[in-house]
Formats: structure tokens, C-alpha cells, sequence
């Protein structure tokens, strides 16, 4: 996984800084392993247990998520989660964090084709509505991969 080049925010200086942390989260997986019909085409993929979490600062106002459409770089979101190991379950745009004034963020699933959830919620976002966040919040994506967003 790689992250795109950090972009400037205009958020004011002094309320803290926002991180993402990114990690294969066993519990998620299996949420969406016990979701799938059992007649399911496809199985999520398996568990990467040996993946390290990783954080990246939200430095822009806006915030992309997915995967990496061209290997030499064209088009790369802010959160690249293309691998290894890639996750099937994450589209190209998954999901998009903006930011708003008073240093808060809301989420929006993109349109991506198996759905962004929070804080474990069945129920996936509608597309293209923004959803607020709060310091603490999980945003899960694909088949385990979980975005912890804090403001610290």
C-alpha cells in the first residue's frame, strides 16, 4: 500500500492534526464473511494476518480511497489501497473524506460496488451522502480493511 503525495489543507492551524490509520481488521472480516448468502459466487478473499497498520495525515480537503487503477501511478488515490495484498472488495473510488470548516470531516462511499460501512453498521452508506465523523470512527471497506480516523 502507498499513499498519494501530501496536499496543503485550509483548515485552521492549531485544532489538530487528523490521522487515518489503516489495518486488516479480523472482525470486520468475518462480519463479512457471515453476511455473504451461501450461495455467494465469490469468497472475500483470505485474511492477511501478517499486515501492519499503517497511518496517514489528512494534509487535503479532500481525501480519496480505493485502489490504483494504472501500476505506474496514473489516477492514484490519497489512500491507495491496492496492496499487497490487495484487497478484492475495495474498488477503484471507494470512498472520499472531506473536510469541512471547523475541523471536522464527514465520509462518502463513491458508488464502489460492495458498499463503505461505519463503526460496524450493517446497513452501507448511500452513495454520495455525506456521513459526519468523529474522532474514534471506523470506516470499513472491501473485505477487512478498516480506516480509523482520530483527531489527535
Amino acid at each position: 500500500m502507498s499513499e498519494g503525495p501530501p496536499v496543503e489543507t485550509t483548515q485552521d492551524a492549531g485544532t489538530g492534526t487528523w490521522v487515518v490509520t489503516i489495518w486488516a481488521d479480523r472482525d470486520y472480516h468475518e462480519l463479512v464473511l457471515a453476511r455473504q448468502p451461501a450461495d455467494a459466487p465469490a469468497t472475500p478473499g483470505e485474511f492477511p494476518a501478517a499486515l501492519a497498520p499503517r497511518e496517514v495525515v489528512l494534509r487535503a480537503d479532500e481525501v480519496r480511497i480505493g485502489r490504483a487503477r494504472d501500476p505506474a501511478g496514473g489516477d492514484v488515490p490519497e489512500i491507495d489501497l491496492a496492496g499487497p495484498p490487495r484487497d478484492p472488495g475495495v474498488s477503484a473510488l471507494h470512498a472520499v473524506l472531506l473536510a469541512l470548516p471547523r475541523d471536522r470531516w464527514v465520509v462518502m462511499d463513491a458508488g464502489s460496488t460492495n458498499g463503505t460501512t461505519l463503526n460496524y453498521a450493517e446497513d452501507p452508506l448511500a452513495p454520495d451522502t455525506p456521513v459526519p465523523l468523529r474522532s474514534g470512527d471506523t470506516i470499513h471497506v472491501g473485505a477487512w480493511t478498516t480506516l480509523t480516523v482520530e483527531r489527535r
